[in-house]
């Protein structure tokens, strides 16, 4: 099993930033890929970012040049920089990681204020 807990998480004005951690403990293999999804109300879950074990990433076109998403290995962190932050990115946020099995984190709630 692993857990994923997630942190960093608030209430933000429209330009601010936000920093969200999400640390995993138990039986993580690499290599792996950690990842952020969001969901809004009334809104399906959608991808933001991912990064591998070697630390390439992607990111939704959304959130591109925005949002920087990095790991510490040794750490078995991962974690999303939110710039500029705009009201429609006021969501649950969830770190997933997706090595033999795929785990998700509860979510932590960021919410932007126009």
């Amino acid at each position: 099993q692993v857990q994923l807990v997630e942190s960093g998480g608030g209430l933000v004005q429209a330009g601010g930033s936000l920093r969200l951690s999400c640390a995993a403990s138990g039986n993580i293999f690499r290599p792996n890929v950690m990842g952020w999804y969001r969901q809004a109300p009334g809104k399906q879950r959608e991808f933001v970012a991912g990064i591998s074990s070697e630390g390439r990433t992607n990111y939704a076109d959304s959130v591109t040049g925005r949002f920087t998403i990095s790991r510490d290995n040794a750490k078995n962190t991962v974690y999303l920089l939110m710039n500029s932050l705009k009201p429609d990115d006021t969501a649950v946020y969830y770190c997933n990681v997706l090595g033999v099995a795929l785990f998700w984190g509860q979510g932590t709630q960021v919410t932007v204020s126009s």
